[in-house]
């Protein structure tokens, strides 16, 4: 008999509680109710297997245990309750599906999931119905199921003498720059030798490895390449040589295509220690330059973005502790002060700003204004704010001031006085004009305003997805932002996580606002019920989009009906980006190269007219990694096509992600699971028609700029 644990963050309804228990019982299954409840809240006669109230049983546990929860917020509540509850986690151990009844619950389902690895995991009653019914047809399967799951170079004899080892050292740097020699394997491995000899000073020893990997490189041993450097800095005393040589090393990995997680954290908290070490002497100028260089290993382009996973989105404290833990970088990122507090959020008419003057608003980026037409449009039209764009790469004065990331690192740490004296003198007539500055992109333009005090000028940043993963934030004075603005919860969570002064007073005020987009234009008549067979990716120029795994359901998709077909709308990837981006570029070049001539597979390229391109998709797929919102996914849901959301993998299974942002039944965990929805969707097509018709209205309701402009309303204007 199959066993159901149900999980509620908040008290279920009682009809829709016994309607489902209704099902599961003619199902075959037993169920169990946990949550936070009281247990009167609970009809006695609706036969539940077991019944645990987590409110009750958390003030059981103490006042001072049920005064810390209820700080927390809803996901975190629940879980904190049922961390510890020993009948909880026996029943978690047990169940054969984990069911979120709500939104709070997910994260408790995915933190007992990690220990039963046997149950199904789900969100809402109807996939928990499907897990059973799963499991009741095919008991054999799940009977038997089970939960399951350098090379040291070799030793080189030198002479004793100093004068000795300077000889070999020398005739081994003559003889290493032929590649010719690298070629062959005793030719490297002996070269790797000599590189370790004994009593080679540190800076000949650093050229001479040099050198050999350079010739490694040239010739064909790229990762024999990577390995001299590595072999050398462990040999080298030298603090700062040995960074230099760790970092060479990291580069020269991620440069192939390759990332040794191990090797480019030693080299970055190699250059952290010499920043300290700098930095303890007030060399402002030397500290700047090695937090650079450690900044730069730790937010590679390669591992965060041209990856199907991120370090960082796994453990943002962990990844992070290097840093946190540098003097150095305690310094660049301390509170920076400002001579007066910002007007405040406008209510009637602010402090500081004369009776019938419209509040004066400046829109920033730096070259980057793809989401902010909406915005300003709206304010250009309302009479109540005058607004002026300032875009800084088109500002022959601040652009130069706004690319200068090292030279912010500096000033930050006591040095470059005259950077602040510039960055005052350009910003200066901006800041006096404006009550309220809207920086778009956490990035460069977000660092340069904050680099000067802004007086009474409120400053607002928005920060989507790509900043995250870059050490653009850690640049930006938090204690000179006002208010920090999100486009989802998950991305806020990850944010706080890598920024923890975020969580300490004073910290700006943090919001949640989707994206600004015009839906409405979206909704033009499908070209007909056959569209419904025509599967749609928009944006596919970066590895996080993924388009292999939607080629892996389009697959599963055409085993079943030949009808079935991928649409691309956009450019291909960017080859150029990093050798990991050409990487995964061949696999896909090499799949598309299977599947586009039997017209499996269409590539439509860029387009200015998304709506129209939209009219000839049935099914719109979200196959990426990560997201910040995915604003093509919605468009295409409010077009009328059947929206499929993979559990973005850099969230999957937080206490926000894909699933607590998109209806439950929008998001599926895999290709198998994508395909069972599409093909159950559009098996007809009034099936298809009802459902593109409520996803359709649940997005127009949900974030059509018609409703989130109440929001930058709110945030921007006080209305």
């Amino acid at each position: 008999m199959t066993h159901v644990l149900l999980i509620a963050g908040t008290p279920p309804q009682s009809a829709v509680l016994k309607a489902s228990l209704e099902r599961f019982r003619a199902a075959g299954a037993t169920v169990e109710l946990v949550g936070l409840f009281a247990s009167d809240d609970i009809d006695p006669g609706l036969d539940l297997t077991g019944l645990r109230s987590l409110t009750e049983a958390a003030a059981a546990r103490g006042r001072s245990f049920e005064k810390r929860v209820a700080k927390l917020s809803g996901p975190r509540r629940v879980w904190a309750s049922a961390e510890r509850d020993q009948q909880v986690r026996g029943s978690g151990r047990r169940a054969h599906v984990l069911v979120a009844l709500d939104a709070n619950a997910v994260f408790t389902v995915w933190k007992l999931a990690q220990v039963n690895r046997r149950a199904h995991a789900v969100f809402g009653i109807a996939p928990a119905l499907k897990a059973v019914e799963e499991r009741r047809e095919r008991p054999v399967r799940y009977a038997l199921r089970d939960a399951s799951r350098t090379v040291p170079s070799p030793a080189v004899a030198a002479r004793t003498t100093k004068q000795a080892a300077k000889r070999v050292a020398g005739v081994a740097l003559r003889r290493a720059s032929s590649p010719a020699v690298m070629r062959t394997a005793l030719g490297a491995k002996s070269w790797r030798g000599v590189v370790v000899a004994p009593k080679v000073p540190d800076r000949l020893r650093a050229k001479l490895a040099r050198r050999v990997s350079l010739s490694m490189a040239k010739g064909g041993r790229r990762s024999g390449a990577t390995m001299v450097l590595n072999d050398a800095a462990r040999h080298t005393a030298d603090r700062v040589l040995r960074a230099d040589l760790l970092a060479e090393a990291a580069r020269a990995d991620l440069a192939r295509g390759h990332d040794d997680a191990a090797l480019r954290r030693s080299a970055y908290e190699a250059a952290l220690t010499v920043a300290d070490r700098r930095y303890a002497k007030g060399d402002a100028k030397g500290a700047a330059a090695s937090l650079s260089s450690a900044l730069t290993l730790a937010f590679p382009r390669a591992v965060h973005f041209d990856s199907l996973t991120s370090p960082l989105a796994m453990d943002p404290a962990g990844y992070l502790a290097p840093f946190r833990a540098s003097k150095a970088f305690q310094a660049m990122t301390a509170p920076r002060g400002r001579t007066s507090p910002a007007a405040g959020r406008p209510t009637g008419r602010p402090a500081g700003r004369p009776a019938g003057r419209p509040l004066r608003l400046l829109v920033t980026t730096y070259s980057n204004a793809n989401f902010l037409q909406p915005i300003r449009e709206r304010y250009a039209d309302h009479p109540g704010v005058e607004i002026r764009f300032l875009d800084i790469k088109d500002d022959e004065t601040l652009r130069p001031l706004a690319r200068g990331a090292q030279r912010m690192m500096e000033y930050a740490l006591g040095g470059q006085p005259a950077l602040g004296d510039q960055a005052e003198e350009a910003l200066r007539p901006h800041l006096d004009w404006a009550d309220t500055v809207f920086v778009d992109w956490c990035t460069n333009a977000a660092a340069l305003f904050t680099l000067v005090d802004p007086g009474t000028t409120r400053i607002v940043v928005r920060l989507h997805s790509y900043e995250a993963f870059t050490f653009w934030p850690h640049l930006m004075g938090l204690d000179r932002v006002d208010d920090l603005v999100f486009v989802g919860d998950h991305l806020r969570d990850l944010v706080v996580d890598s920024l923890p002064r975020l969580r300490e007073p004073g910290a700006p005020a943090l919001h949640v606002i989707a994206n600004a987009m015009d839906l409405e234009r979206f909704q033009r008549e499908k070209s007909g019920s056959e569209t419904r067979f025509n599967v749609g990716l928009i944006g596919v120029g970066v590895v996080a989009k993924d388009p292999r795994w939607a080629l892996d359901v389009l697959r599963l998709l055409r085993a079943h009906d030949e009808r079935y077909s991928l649409v691309v709308i956009g450019d291909g990837l960017d080859r150029k980006a990093s050798a990991a981006a050409r990487a995964y570029d061949d696999l896909l070049q090499r799949d598309l190269a299977d599947l586009e001539p039997t017209g499996a597979v269409r590539l439509l390229g860029r387009t200015e007219d998304v709506p129209r391109a939209l009219t000839e998709i049935g099914v719109i797929l979200s196959s990426s990694v990560r997201e910040s919102f995915h604003c093509g996914l919605v468009e295409g849901a409010a077009s009328g096509a059947l929206p499929v959301v993979r559990d973005w993998p850099f969230f999957a299974g937080k206490e926000h992600s894909a699933r607590t942002l998109f209806p439950a039944d929008w998001v599926v965990d895999t290709p198998r699971e994508a395909a069972d929805r599409i093909l159950a969707l559009t098996a007809t097509e009034e099936n298809w028609r009802k459902a593109t018709a409520d996803a359709a209205e649940h997005s127009l309701t949900t974030w059509d700029w018609s409703v989130i402009s109440a929001q930058f309303d709110q945030l921007l204007l006080g209305d």
